[in-house]
C-alpha cells in the first residue's frame, strides 16, 4: 500500500493509538505516505523547507508549552501558517487540551487534529508500527504456510496435489499451521516477508473428502500460528521421469515474493514419498545452514579432497553434479 487515509487511524483497534477527533472532520481522506513521523521544531517559527507534508505532524509537550508563551494573536497566525503548508493530519499528544485557536485552525485548513492521552514517545512507537504495517508492500498466494520447527516454510503447487493433506499431517505432528489455500504476504523489514490467513478463513483448512475443518478447534491454540517470517518456499510438483531433479542441494534455488529472495526447494511427488518427513527434514537442514553447516557443500569438499588425493590424481576439483 502506498498511503493510507487519517480516518483509518480512527479506526484502529490493534495498536493501541487511542486517537479523537477534535477538528478537521473533512479533511479524514487526507493520506499519509509514510511511517516516519515528524514534529515540526522550527516550523512553528516559520521555517517550513523540511516540512514533510506526507507525514504525521506530532505536537508534544515542547510545542504546545512554546504556543503557549505566544499572544493569541501570534498563536492563531503561526499556526494558520502551518497548516497552511497542507499536512496530512496534526496529532497532540499527552491527553493536552487542544486550544481553541488550534481548533479553528485545522477546522479552517481542513486538516485534522487529533488528540492521544499517550506520552509523545510511547505513541510515537505506537504508531510507526502501525504505518509500517498498513504501508507494507503486499500480495497474496496460494498455498500453505506452516511454522515448522520455528522454521516459516510456504508450501506452493498446483491445486489439488496434496498440500493441504501435508499441513494436516505436519499439525497433527505438533507443528502449527499459520495460513491454508491463501496467504497473505507482507514486507515488514529488508529482506524479510510475513505471512498470516485471511481474515475469511483464518485457522481453517479445507480437506478433499471432508470438506472445511477448523484446526484450533480440533487441535487447540497451540496449533496454529497469527503470523509467521517466510524462510523457505517448497514447491511441490507433479514426478516426470524425464525431468533430472537436484539429487546434491549444492546450489540453491531462489524464489522472490515482494522483491526477497527465499531459499526454494522443488520437491517432485509420487507415490510412496513421504513428503511430510521430507517438509520437517528441510526445516532441520535449514537450521543447520543457519549454524553454518551446509551438508551439501562440505560432501562436495571432502569429495574433492578424496579424489586429489588419490592415487593417479591429476588434481582440481571435480563437480559432482
Amino acid at each position: 500500500m502506498e498511503a493510507t487515509r487519517v480516518g483509518a487511524l480512527l479506526e484502529d483497534r490493534k495498536f493501541d493509538l487511542r486517537l479523537t477527533l477534535v477538528a478537521g472532520k473533512r479533511g479524514l481522506a487526507r493520506k499519509i505516505a509514510s511511517s516516519r513521523i515528524q514534529k515540526p521544531g522550527l516550523a512553528l517559527a516559520g521555517y517550513t523547507e523540511y516540512l514533510h507534508r506526507e507525514r504525521l505532524q506530532i505536537f508534544g509537550n515542547t510545542e504546545m508549552s512554546y504556543l503557549r508563551t505566544l499572544s493569541p494573536e501570534r498563536a492563531a497566525e503561526v499556526l494558520g501558517q502551518f497548516f497552511r503548508q497542507e499536512v496530512a493530519c496534526l496529532v497532540v499528544t499527552k491527553g493536552i487540551e487542544v486550544p481553541a485557536e488550534m481548533a479553528r485552525a485545522g477546522e479552517a485548513a481542513g486538516v485534522p487534529v487529533l488528540s492521544t492521552s499517550h506520552l509523545s514517545s510511547t505513541f510515537i512507537e505506537n504508531v510507526q508500527n502501525y504505518l509500517e504495517d498498513i504501508l507494507a508492500a503486499a500480495t497474496s498466494m496460494h498455498g500453505v504456510l506452516l511454522d515448522v520447527f520455528g522454521v516459516g516454510i510456504l508450501l506452493l503447487g498446483k491445486s489439488g496435489i496434496g498440500k493441504s493433506e501435508i499441513a494436516l499431517d505436519l499439525v497433527m505432528r505438533g507443528h502449527r499451521l499459520v495460513a491454508d489455500d491463501i496467504v497473505d504476504i507482507k514486507r515488514h523489514a529488508p529482506g524479510a516477508v510475513w505471512g498470516t490467513g485471511s481474515e475469511i478463513i483464518k485457522h481453517h483448512m479445507e480437506v478433499r473428502g471432508l470438506g472445511i475443518i477448523n484446526i484450533k478447534d480440533l487441535f487447540g491454540v497451540a496449533s496454529i500460528r497469527e503470523r509467521k517470517k517466510i524462510e523457505i518456499v517448497l514447491e511441490l510438483v507433479d514426478w516426470d521421469p524425464h525431468v533430472e531433479y537436484d539429487r546434491l542441494g549444492v546450489e540453491e534455488k531462489k524464489f522472490r515474493i515482494l522483491d526477497v529472495e527465499i531459499p526454494l526447494l522443488i520437491v517432485p511427488v509420487r507415490p510412496g514419498r513421504n513428503l511430510t518427513t521430507i517438509v520437517e527434514v528441510a526445516a532441520r537442514n535449514h537450521l543447520l545452514k543457519l549454524q553454518g553447516h551446509h551438508s551439501a557443500r562440505e560432501f562436495q569438499e571432502r569429495l574433492n579432497r578424496a579424489i586429489a588425493l588419490a592415487p593417479g590424481a591429476r588434481g582440481g576439483e571435480v563437480d559432482v553434479e
